[in-house]
């Protein structure tokens, strides 16, 4: 696994072992990351990566031109290999990681503001770009389960730019969800990956 383009364009990311985390592939980061960067959507942005594993994402952003980035995520091997990334790429001052919870994060994140990576405590802010690529069996609750509803607390509070854009992977085989407060813009898939893009529900058609 390695970053796809960038400042650190084929450096190498050490992912934990076992099957518990399931990184996301150099080919599908390397599609969606032109889709992003075609519309302007990475340079100077301000990103969340939720249930971040690798930080593989976050990671490929900061590399492309993202400003900062926060990184949740809970699993105790994950969190060992994503703080291995940050520290090996040298982005400690642009990136922050969460251990915990990703629906408690997010409702942090958006009601309270968090610690900077420098200096005292933040106002909440929203971001840019946010992704959400959870274990895919969570998505099969209900309408979505947590990860929905962590997306749906976001855009309630206003945790994402009115013109943030918002990206969920989930299997192929899944139906792209709807998410309240978000507005479905497309899905990309991927052999067995999809990518469901959104953005907050407020604005006009997405730009082309």
């Amino acid at each position: 696994m390695r970053i796809t383009g960038g400042t650190y364009r084929s450096r190498s990311l050490r992912a934990p072992s076992g099957r518990a985390t399931r990184p996301t592939t150099d080919r599908v980061r390397e599609a969606l990351f032109g889709i992003l960067t075609s519309t302007g959507g990475v340079e100077g942005a301000r990103v969340l990566d939720l249930y971040a594993g690798t930080g593989a994402l976050a990671l490929e952003a900061l590399s492309r031109g993202a400003a900062s980035a926060v990184l949740v995520e809970s699993s105790r091997e994950a969190l060992v290999a994503l703080r291995a990334n940050i520290a090996a790429l040298k982005l400690d001052d642009r990136a922050r990681v969460i251990a915990g919870d990703v629906s408690q994060a997010a409702r942090r994140l958006v009601r309270r503001g968090h610690e900077p990576l420098h200096g005292q405590r933040e106002e909440p802010q929203a971001f840019d770009l946010v992704f959400a690529d959870p274990p895919w069996v969570l998505l099969d609750a209900g309408q979505g389960g947590q990860p929905v509803a962590a997306l749906s607390e976001l855009a309630r509070e206003n945790g994402i730019a009115p013109e943030g854009r918002v990206v969920l992977e989930h299997s192929s085989r899944t139906i792209p969800l709807d998410v309240d407060g978000l507005l479905r813009l497309d899905t990309r898939r991927y052999g067995d990956t999809a990518l469901t893009f959104y953005k907050p529900a407020i604005l006009g058609p997405l730009r082309q």
